[in-house]
């Protein structure tokens, strides 16, 4: 059942104006629908969105909150990005680095991380031809 169904991450903020500057200004994202002091929706692609909420449990963590799939002109999003001014994460794993921001695999596939102002890890990937 849920396999058919769009989802819509929520992601949190500890300073809302900051954030939304964030997502709207330099992400590029138009926002949706409101829902007042409780949050902000952001329409995405097939039809999907995200929901940025006020949260004091909002912070750094370890983990991507949210991911955007790319289908096409992966570099150009990321060079958009950067003017933008986004800063992409350096990652050094066994048989996971990235050079420049990029992970780029043998299999053609892409994927780059980075924060947004409350310190929320996202993404982009491409998943090769």
């Amino acid at each position: 059942m849920l396999s058919d169904l769009a989802i819509s991450p929520a992601i949190p903020a500890s300073d809302m104006d900051r954030a939304k500057k964030f997502y709207e200004e330099t992400l590029g994202l138009e926002p949706g629908e409101s829902s007042g002091e409780a949050g902000q929706y952001y329409n995405c692609g097939a039809g999907t969105r995200l929901f940025l909420y006020q949260s004091s449990y909002a912070g750094p963590k370890e983990a991507t909150a949210a991911g955007w799939r790319v289908y096409e002109n992966f570099d150009a999003v990321v060079d958009y990005l950067r003017n933008r001014g986004v800063v992409f994460e350096e990652y050094d794993f066994p048989g996971f680095k990235t050079e420049e921001g990029v992970i780029r695999n043998p299999d053609g596939s892409m994927a780059a991380w980075f924060k947004d102002t409350e310190g929320n890890i996202l993404s982009i990937d491409y998943l090769g031809d």
